[in-house]
């Protein structure tokens, strides 16, 4: 398999939860378990995390886990029929104080909160902008409309406003009985679905820590951008999370498609510029849900993602339900290796007039900086917290970056780190015994052999976290 550094999350369900198959599918290049929490009950997703665990030990590798919480249910309600047929021109009502299933003439809404949030002349549109709705009038609580756009409505499909604007709150009392759930198995990361400013992370990352204290574990808040209104607050939204999901499904339904590439690849740079983790999502491989092959507009899509510099690409119904999931990781993994080989590195361009507040960082630049100009075979870190290995994937560069740990949850937050490969080891309190530990660690896995130049960064004394105050270049005897 070729080295890679772009990380890949995939999404676990039916056609995944097979223990060989998602052995086979870790194996292959997953780093990330992504568990959706809009479907499925506590315990299923506590039986998932245990077999994403038990595969990830059969396959000698640790993975994450990422525990994607639903969010507020934007949707219609159900119709008598399953569907109806809405025609351009047509009037129709959404209605929330409607109960019984609808038809041809309105339906009831999941989301009472809507004829609050809409006046006339806005645009509606619903099932990921595939119909197209403008509001008329508000009478009480029903939103009239004119079909602008038609086609086939069914059950419970989702609603977004043209331009964002919906009052839903980030976080339900679903999500806080599923934090708690996560926190049951100490999920590594904790995507919030629909944040629009940094409150409403600042509020999961308590709700998270309260959940997860019996546990002695915290996790990694991932804000996914998916609404319009969360791009203006885009960087204090970065500074109250861990990392950031360009979620370009929803975000595309309230910006328009045409500005999603643009705003992928502001992303992207805004994450590693506030040294966060990004993940690019949504129908990257979506015709291989029922193809084995992707389209090259597809192959595309994720090569630009990884020359944007985007920690990891993500899998959704690709491996949740289609019927090619090993086959969609390998392709994904070969994409992936071939667009980092033709990847600039400007550490020169990065590094000139920039200033470090911090000694740590100054340690993980000067060893990246080091490392490409002395072109050494790899560097290590020996970390406790992961910042440093952090810091340093947030800059292109050529040489892999081995993050040593003696903190198993600290080994699988690093997993979605960009060019960080995380491993296990106790670290000695004696320098000298540490840094012998780690090069006959790094020889007895293939990494260095006799005569190989590497970087190596460590604090002392030694398991401080945050105390990485020294570079070494050493040369394997």
């Amino acid at each position: 398999m070729a080295r890679r550094a772009t990380k890949i999350v995939a999404t676990l369900g039916p056609a995944s939860s097979d223990p060989k198959l998602l052995e086979q599918m870790i194996r292959a290049g997953v780093n990330v378990v992504r568990l959706n929490f809009s479907h499925g009950k506590a315990q299923d997703h506590i039986d998932r995390a245990q077999l994403v665990r038990e595969a990830a030990q059969r396959a000698g590798r640790e993975v994450a886990i990422m525990a994607d919480l639903q969010g507020p249910k934007i949707r219609v309600g159900r119709f008598a029929e399953g569907k109806a047929l809405l025609e351009p021109g047509m009037k129709f009502v959404l209605d929330a104080a409607r109960s019984e299933p609808g038809g041809i003439e309105g339906v009831g809404l999941d989301y009472k909160e809507l004829p609050r949030d809409v006046r006339a002349g806005d645009t509606l549109l619903l099932n990921d902008g595939l119909i197209v709705l403008t509001v008329d009038r508000v009478r009480g609580e029903q939103v009239h409309t004119t079909v602008k756009l038609g086609g086939e409505l069914s059950n419970n499909k989702g609603i977004n406003k043209q331009g964002g604007g919906l009052s839903a709150p980030a976080l339900t009392a679903k999500d806080m009985e599923d934090i708690r759930t996560a926190m049951s198995f100490q999920a590594d990361y904790v995507a919030v679905s629909f944040p629009k400013t940094a409150t409403d992370m600042e509020m999961a990352r308590q709700l998270c820590n309260v959940a997860a204290a019996e546990y002695r574990h915290k996790p990694g808040l991932i804000a996914k951008i998916e609404r319009a209104e969360a791009i203006p607050n885009l960087e204090s939204i970065l500074r109250a999370s861990d990392g950031i999901m360009v979620a370009r499904g929803d975000l595309a339904v309230e910006v328009g498609n045409a500005a999603v590439p643009a705003l992928q690849k502001r992303m992207i740079r805004a994450a590693r510029k506030c040294d966060k983790v990004v993940i690019t999502a949504t129908q990257m491989m979506e015709s291989m849900i029922t193809n084995p092959v992707p389209t090259r507009a597809e192959v595309s899509d994720v090569a630009n993602a990884v020359l944007d510099g985007t920690d990891a690409v993500m899998l959704s119904a690709e491996t949740a339900t289609g019927r090619y999931p090993l086959e969609t990781i390998i392709e994904m993994a070969n994409i992936c290796a071939e667009a980092e080989m033709a990847e600039d590195v400007r550490l020169d361009a990065d590094f000139s007039g920039t200033e470090f507040s911090r000694i740590d960082q100054s340690i993980a630049m000067g060893a990246l900086f080091t490392a490409y100009h002395l072109g050494c075979k790899a560097i290590v870190a020996l970390t406790d917290s992961g910042s440093t290995p952090l810091w340093m994937s947030r800059h292109p560069i050529h040489v892999p970056i081995y993050a040593l740990t003696p903190r198993l949850a600290t080994q699988r937050r690093m997993a979605l780190y960009r060019n960080v490969r995380p491993l296990l080891m106790d670290q000695s309190a004696e320098r000298d015994t540490a840094l012998a530990d780690a090069e006959a660690h790094l020889k007895k896995r293939g990494i260095v052999a006799s005569g190989d130049i590497y970087a190596i960064t460590c604090g002392e004394p030694m398991g401080a976290p945050g105390g990485t105050n020294m570079l070494k270049i050493l040369r394997v005897a």
